[in-house]
């Protein structure tokens, strides 16, 4: 019987030193790995620790998550607010960038911290849409007809109970020029149970068209549970699409990020972005070059069919879409 989603996520990992112990790696726990998890915080499902390699200190999973003392090193070309996400806040919660889509900030919560996440900075105790704001974000919608497409992102909106995310998704539905709901996410990859019948039907219960965007950065993310959850989705008729980081030390290599195309397609999700590395404060070390992108990139090119090739990207603060840089 599997564990209910909310008794596996208020069971994840908090402390460094417990993780490395689960991963018999006690000796490379360090000062100032504490540190850096006090700048920003630490949390890792137990269900993303199983498909860790034990006595793998370079554990590609584990390079994700584990707090590393570069990110206390002060790097005048990352900031606090690397994508101009401040300057497209209209409304507490409500992010205005691209024509014809808006993103709400429907939480601040996660149910794993990516030490590369580019909100890492974000000030969300002001800018996101909690029950006292909810109204004002879906008038800010209401009065603009150009908004065809609502984007529910964090922080991590999955980590909304189903009565919570269902009653949002049903309020957003009644707005008639809104055609498509867009849910970014990385709980199907992290924490697989979330994918209840419950969430299902919210996704699917309103005459808005659904796509879920996960994001994996390397096929060794993907075990049965993962598979299993995004093919209850798959199954729903919900289009599954995928948004990958490349990470120095992680997947940083074609052969990797063939490998992951690949395992996305068998598991009914078609890879999307291939992401350069937003500049956010305190992630410098997971950078790559350009150079060495789009190098990466050619081998891919070469490699996979064209609906299996994401499309290379950065992110600039002010530009009316994603930048391709492949």
């Amino acid at each position: 019987m599997k564990t209910p989603w909310q008794a596996e996520l208020a069971d994840s990992f908090t402390k460094p030193a417990d993780l490395l112990t689960f991963l018999e790696l006690n000796g490379i726990h360090r000062p100032e790995l504490l540190q850096a998890a006090d700048r920003f915080s630490f949390r890792v499902t137990r269900s993303y620790a199983r498909r860790m390699n034990k006595r793998d200190p370079r554990d590609p999973l584990l390079l994700q998550v584990l707090p590393d003392a570069q990110e206390l090193i002060d790097n005048p070309n990352f900031i606090i607010d690397p994508v101009g996400d401040l300057n497209a806040i209209t409304a507490p919660g409500v992010l205005h960038k691209y024509q014809g889509r808006v993103l709400l900030i429907a939480t601040g919560a996660c149910a794993i911290h990516c030490r590369y996440c580019f909100r890492r900075n974000f000030p969300y105790d002001a800018n996101l849409i909690g029950k006292r704001q909810e109204q004002d974000a879906l008038d800010v919608i209401q009065g603009d007809r150009s908004i065809r497409e609502v984007i529910l992102s964090g922080g991590d909106p999955l980590v909304l109970n189903d009565e919570r995310l269902g009653e949002l998704i049903r309020k957003i539905a009644e707005i008639q020029h809104v055609g498509r709901l867009r849910i970014h996410t990385r709980l199907p990859i992290v924490l697989p149970n979330r994918i209840t019948t419950q969430l299902v039907t919210a996704l699917t219960g309103t005459r808005l068209r659904s796509v879920v965007v996960i994001h994996a950065n390397h096929a060794n993310e993907f075990d049965s549970e993962v598979k299993e959850a995004l093919r209850a989705l798959q199954t729903a008729g919900i289009m599954l699409l995928n948004q990958t980081v490349l990470l120095k030390g992680v997947n940083d290599d074609a052969e990797i990020l063939v490998r992951l195309s690949e395992t996305l397609f068998e598991t009914g999700v078609l890879p999307y972005y291939l992401h350069l590395l937003d500049k956010a404060k305190g992630i410098g070390h997971f950078e790559k070059s350009l150079k060495d992108a789009r190098a990466i990139y050619r081998v891919m090119r070469k490699t996979l069919p064209g609906y299996l090739l994401p499309k290379l990207v950065r992110e600039e603060a002010g530009r009316p879409y994603k930048t391709p840089v492949g």
